[in-house]
């Protein structure tokens, strides 16, 4: 076994000196080969082993082309080795994913596999919430918030507090009264994924750094009752109707939810961005049937064959800042 791991550290040695001395697509090249040769000798740890080691240096080297081609090899291997995530397979992934150049393409292809890999082989048919953390976490820091979003939505106990940050990061750019459409695109996929402690964390945080930047701008008003103890901001009334969907919830009481619709109606009528999401929370939370769209065709054609015939979704793009329906419902970690 020794000798066997001498041979792999000569060749990972030797191939890192074609990089030292500036041979980089000889090393990356010279890689795949090698790689090749193990992989298909079905010895997978070597192979994982050149592949990580070679990729770090060219990431390193600054090449992340090359090296990026190799962490998508890396990840390939995982996939024919059927190794399932685990801290070990996992952190040779983050590693590798944190040396990348924010600029570099083969990230966002080296990201996707990533959670494609840990989907297929994890316990999360939306991908390991590790690996959606660290990647929504490395977008936010680099300000790019519709990357943030997809991924911390789906990450850990942990994302919620770095997507608030980054909503209000981003909603500080704009007018006040638009807060509640920022916070929103935090709180309602969190509800659409069924993560209610997310949701209320997100809430949390957005409104305590509201109150801390612009308390006296706002107007803010404590409002204390018997069940509930909550903040009312008289000049954002959809972040009021966010705070109150929240309690809803709780209660999963229909009638207490279609009371709350019912007040704010004329206002989330303006926001046709929520309409979808508002209509699935109302379905998964209170069970309240999602209003059916009557299409006489489709009726017909269901009356002949026997299928249940439906009317088209109204979904559509979502414009800054606005939150938009995803097309599924994945399991996220820590549900609530």
């Amino acid at each position: 076994m020794a000798g066997r791991g001498d041979k792999i550290d000569k060749i990972i040695t030797r191939l890192q000196s074609r990089i030292s001395e500036g041979q980089f697509y000889e090393a990356q090249q010279q890689t795949r080969v090698v790689a090749a040769r193990y992989t298909k000798a079905s010895n997978w740890d070597a192979a994982i082993d050149i592949l990580y080691n070679v990729a770090q240096s060219l990431l390193k080297a600054g090449q992340g082309g090359s090296g990026g081609d190799l962490c998508v090899l890396l990840v390939d291997t995982y996939k024919q080795a059927e190794l399932k995530p685990d801290s070990a397979t996992k952190g040779k992934l983050l590693t590798c994913l944190r040396l990348f150049d924010s600029e570099e393409p083969t990230r966002k292809k080296y990201i996707g596999e990533m959670i494609s890999w840990s989907s297929k082989y994890g316990e999360y048919p939306a991908g390991d919430p590790e690996l959606h953390h660290v990647a929504g976490s490395l977008y936010a820091e680099e300000h790019e918030p519709y990357d943030a979003e997809r991924h911390l939505i789906l990450g850990t106990k942990d994302s919620a507090e770095v997507l608030a940050r980054l909503e209000y990061e981003w909603f500080k750019e704009d007018d006040a009264h638009t807060a509640a459409l920022y916070a929103a695109r935090g709180i309602l996929p969190y509800l659409l994924t069924g993560n209610v402690r997310a949701a209320n964390t997100c809430y949390r945080l957005f409104t305590s750094a509201l109150n801390q930047d612009k308390a006296s701008q706002l107007g803010i008003q404590d409002v204390s009752s018997n069940s509930a103890d909550i903040r009312v901001y008289p000049s954002i009334p959809l972040l009021n109707f966010l705070g109150l969907l929240l309690l809803a919830i709780q209660r999963a009481n229909p009638d207490l939810y279609k009371q709350l619709h019912n007040k704010y109606a004329p206002l989330l009528a303006e926001v046709e961005a929520w309409h979808e999401s508002l209509e699935m929370i109302a379905e998964m939370y209170f069970g309240i049937q999602k209003p059916r769209q009557s299409n006489p065709l489709m009726d017909m054609m269901s009356g002949f064959f026997g299928g249940g015939g439906g009317g088209a979704s109204t979904g559509g793009g979502a414009r800054r800042p606005a939150v938009q329906a995803p097309t599924s419902m994945p399991a996220a970690e820590g549900l609530d």
